[in-house]
Parts: C-alpha cells; sequence; structure tokens
C-alpha cells in the first residue's frame, strides 16, 4: 500500500518506513508536490490534522501525518508544538543542534528537567474515514548532549524506560521506547486491519 506522507523530512520518514514496514512511503516533494501548510492548531493532534487533510485535498489517496516534538515541564510545555522552529525569529533558521543547545542554555539551573516526547499520528483514507493516535516517551532533559544517533533533541533527551540518552541508543532499539515508536505500532495494527493482514 502507498501511503503519502505529510511532511518534508527525510529522517522521519527513514524513521516512519521503518516502524510501518511493508508500506512505501511518499513524500510530496518526490512527486513534486508544493507542500508546506501553514501549521496553526493548537496541539500536535490539530496540527497532525491540518497537514493530513492539505495534503488529502492534492492528492486523493491514503495520507499519514505526523505532528510531534518535546514538552519540557519546567518551560511549561515549552518548545511543544514549536519544537521544530524553536528559537527561530525573523525567518532565521537554527540548526538541530543550535536548538538543543538553546534549549540547554534556557534549562540552566534548573532542577526539575522532566520532560516528555509527544508523537501525533494522522491516517486519511477518506474525507469521512481518518484515525490519530497520541503517543509520548517520558524521561528528562540531561545536563549535556551524548550521542549519535537520532535527530532533533535525541542528545539531549534521557529515556527513564531505556536508562539512557534517545541519542545513544541504536535505531531499532529506540523505536521500543520513542513517542512515535509507540504510535506508529498502533497505526501499524489499524493499516494491517484494513489491508487485511
Amino acid at each position: 500500500m502507498k501511503l503519502y506522507f505529510a511532511s518534508g523530512n527525510d529522517h522521519k520518514r527513514k524513521e516512519m518506513s521503518r516502524l510501518l514496514g511493508g508500506y512505501e512511503l511518499v513524500l510530496p516533494k518526490d512527486e513534486g508536490i508544493d507542500f508546506d501548510p501553514e501549521e496553526t492548531g493548537t496541539s500536535y493532534i490539530e496540527n497532525a490534522l491540518i497537514k493530513a487533510e492539505a495534503l488529502y485535498s492534492i492528492v486523493h489517496a491514503p495520507v499519514l501525518a505526523d505532528d510531534s516534538g518535546l514538552s519540557v515541564d519546567a518551560l511549561g510545555g515549552k518548545p511543544g508544538i514549536h519544537s521544530a522552529r524553536y528559537g527561530e525569529e525573523d525567518g532565521k533558521k537554527l540548526s538541530s543542534e543550535e536548538k538543543y543547545m538553546l534549549l540547554l542554555k534556557n534549562m540552566e539551573g534548573i532542577t526539575d528537567r522532566t520532560a516528555h516526547f509527544v508523537s501525533a499520528l494522522c491516517l486519511i483514507l477518506s474525507p469521512d474515514r481518518k484515525y490519530i493516535v497520541q503517543e509520548t516517551c517520558d524521561g528528562s532533559i540531561a545536563l549535556s548532549p551524548s550521542g549519535t544517533t537520532g535527530f532533533g533533541y535525541d542528545p539531549v533527551f534521557f529515556i527513564d524506560e531505556a536508562g539512557m540518552i534517545s541519542a545513544e541508543l541504536p535505531e531499532g532499539e529506540k523505536d521500543r521506547y520513542s513517542h512515535r515508536g509507540k504510535a506508529a505500532r498502533l497505526m501499524k495494527l489499524l493499516l494491517d486491519k484494513e489491508n487485511g493482514k
């Protein structure tokens, strides 16, 4: 089954392809589709739905969208739904490293470092058939970055259940604990049922 993945992020596509196993994920850019919807939602679910509906209106075929981020308790849930644009002002883009180093700077002197990753997945099969799954991965913000796997905030996120920083885990191992791993496993059950597996 071919699924359009409402993203421009090759890292996310690679991770989601691994998690869903057996489903072909196509990014809009793969087919020359200009896709950059404005994420105006106030929650991960709202933004996932915005992206999924925007792409479905173009391709009229099964679409999967993800909205995810890092919520830090001591920062009032920030960066939250703005994780991908954290610290960006006046259109200035920051690298992943610049974002997580900014987060560490903003956490200086803070002892409560609890945080969690959130992933909302939205699957649209037809205008009236939509599925939404949201999952979390609990942990805390490390004092310094570590590890070389993963992407985004992984080098500064300590996963409670694994007892390690996310970027220190091999990719397959990280999938067991990650927010996107948990959400994707639930979504795969829906897709498999849809495809008679």
